[in-house]
C-alpha cells in the first residue's frame, strides 16, 4: 500500500472548509488524522464532514499528541509564528498560510528555522498556480513582453466596507489590507519580474471598525498602495484595499506588464468570462490588444470558470506540499519567499510613518 502523509489542519474557517480539506481530501496519499479549532462544534462538524478521527481545541497538545507528520496553519496571522516554531521544534512539515507572519523578524526565524530543520515549508500564496499566471510567466519566459518597464498589481476586495469585528482589520492581529490582499500581489510581483529593491507606500484606514468585544481597536489599514522598484529594472504600482465597491463583484485582480517587446494585462475574474480570467496581449507594432487564451495544458480537467478546481485535481497547494514530503524534494513557494514578502510589507509600513523611500537588502 502506497505510504500516507500524516496531516493535522489547525482551522475551521470558511477558507479550510474551501481549500485546505477538499485539497488534501482530494490526495490519495494525504491522510487528515487531526483538526484544531477553538470553537469544538464547528471542528466536529468539521470532521464529521470530512472523516478525521481527532479533533483538538488547542494546537499544542494537538501537535504533541496528534500522531502528525505534517501541519496546515491556516488561523490568523498573529498565530503563525507561535505555531510554526512549535511545529518545527517537534519535527513537522509546515504549509503556512499568507502572510508568513506579522512581523519581519518573526518570518526570518520562522525561515531559518525551517531550513534548519530540514523540512519542507510551504506559504499559500494560492494566486501563483492560476492556469492564467503560469500562463503569463511563461510567456515573460519566451520573452513576451522583453524588457520589464512597468506595471501594475492590483488586488481589490469589499469586504471592509461592511460593519462588526473583523480580525484582518485589527492590528494586533494582521497588517490588514497590506498583509491580506497586498501579500499575493507582492509575491507575484517578485514571481513574474524579479526581487524588489526599494519601496514607497501610503497605507489609510478608510471605516472605523469596532473590537471584538465591541470596544476600540486599533485598526490596520484597509487600504494600500505601494510604488515599488525592482532590482532588475522597472517600477510599478501595488494596490490593496478592501473597501472597493465592486457592484456585482466580489473581488477584483489585475496584473498589467509593459516592456520594450510588449504588454500584457490579466483580469480575473473577466467580465464576460463567468468567473473566469481573461489574458491579453499587445506586441511592438500590432496595432490592437488581442485575447490570448490560455492552452488547455494549463487547464488539463479543469473548467476555465472553476480555476479553483485545480486545488483538487492537480499538483499545486496542498497537493504539492504533499507530492514534495513523499519524493523528499524542495517546493515554492516556501518560507524564503514568504519572508522576501515580509520584507516588502515592513519596508511599506516604515514608509508610511516616516514619508521614506525604503531600501530593501536582497543580499540574503
Amino acid at each position: 500500500m502506497s505510504r500516507k502523509i500524516r496531516i493535522g489542519v489547525i482551522s475551521t474557517s470558511w477558507w479550510a472548509d474551501a481549500m485546505y480539506l477538499p485539497s488534501l481530501t482530494s490526495h490519495p496519499q494525504a491522510e487528515i488524522v487531526a483538526i484544531c479549532g477553538r470553537n469544538h462544534q464547528r471542528a466536529a462538524e468539521m470532521a464529521e464532514k470530512y472523516k478525521i478521527p481527532k479533533i483538538f481545541s488547542d494546537y499544542k497538545i494537538m501537535i504533541e499528541k496528534g500522531g502528525l507528520e505534517a501541519i496546515i496553519i491556516g488561523a490568523p496571522d498573529d498565530l503563525h509564528y507561535d505555531i510554526t516554531m512549535q511545529s518545527l521544534a517537534a519535527g513537522l512539515h509546515v504549509l503556512c498560510d499568507k502572510p508568513l507572519a506579522l512581523r519581519l523578524d518573526q518570518a526570518s526565524e520562522m525561515w531559518q528555522k525551517a531550513e534548519a530543520a530540514k523540512v519542507n515549508h510551504m506559504v499559500l500564496f494560492t494566486y501563483r498556480w492560476m492556469p492564467f499566471f503560469r500562463y503569463t510567466r511563461d510567456l515573460i519566459d519566451r520573452n513576451y513582453i522583453g524588457r520589464f518597464y512597468h506595471g501594475e498589481f492590483s488586488f481589490l476586495v469589499g469586504n471592509g466596507r461592511k460593519p462588526g469585528y473583523q480580525w484582518r482589520l485589527d492590528g494586533q492581529r494582521s497588517n490588514g489590507a497590506l498583509g491580506d490582499l497586498g501579500s499575493h500581489m507582492i509575491d507575484m510581483a517578485r514571481w513574474l519580474v524579479s526581487d524588489i529593491a526599494q519601496v514607497e507606500a501610503h497605507l489609510q484606514s478608510f471605516i472605523n471598525h469596532p473590537g471584538a468585544e465591541g470596544g476600540q481597536i486599533s485598526p490596520a489599514n484597509d487600504s494600500a498602495f505601494l510604488l515599488v522598484e525592482f532590482a532588475t529594472g522597472g517600477h510599478a504600482v501595488i494596490q490593496a484595499s478592501f473597501v472597493a465597491y465592486l457592484a456585482e463583484q466580489d473581488m477584483r485582480m489585475q496584473v498589467k506588464l509593459y516592456g520594450e517587446n510588449g504588454s500584457l494585462e490579466i483580469t480575473f475574474p473577466a467580465p464576460g468570462q463567468n468567473g473566469g480570467a481573461n489574458v491579453r496581449g499587445a506586441r511592438d507594432r500590432e496595432k490592437a490588444f488581442q485575447d490570448l487564451p490560455v492552452p488547455h495544458k494549463y487547464w488539463a480537467d479543469v473548467k476555465p470558470t472553476e480555476p479553483f478546481g485545480i486545488f483538487t485535481r492537480q499538483a499545486v497547494g496542498c497537493r504539492l506540499f504533499i507530492d514534495a514530503i513523499l519524493e523528499n524534494r524542495p517546493v515554492a513557494p516556501n518560507f524564503y519567499d514568504g519572508y522576501k514578502v515580509q520584507q516588502i510589507m515592513a519596508a511599506a509600513q516604515e514608509s508610511d510613518r516616516s514619508g521614506r523611500r525604503i531600501a530593501i537588502d536582497n543580499s540574503v
